[in-house]
């Protein structure tokens, strides 16, 4: 997919893990991991600005368009990730 996710940097740059970050958003460490490591096919725009808030960043700081990415190496079964309560 040519959309490249880089919470991993954000995280890394505020010093926060996976989890602290789920919990922040409101979402499960499964499905943050699901984005983090490029395998969600969509995410809702309140999840994506609760991530920004968690974060203090903007989200041109998470996601960034890659014209090489291959194609056909992502996870069919991934979903969309949401916030809890949507």
């Amino acid at each position: 997919m040519p959309i490249a996710v880089d919470i991993d940097v954000m995280l890394a740059r505020r010093k926060m893990s996976v989890g602290e970050l789920a919990d922040r958003v409101g979402i499960t460490p499964a499905n943050l991991a699901v984005l983090k490591n490029g395998r969600a096919k969509a995410v809702r725009f309140a999840t994506l600005a609760a991530l920004c808030e968690a974060l203090e960043c903007q989200p041109g700081d998470l996601l960034r368009w890659e014209a090489a990415a291959e194609e056909g190496t992502e996870d069919e079964t991934a979903g969309a990730v949401g916030a809890a309560g949507e």
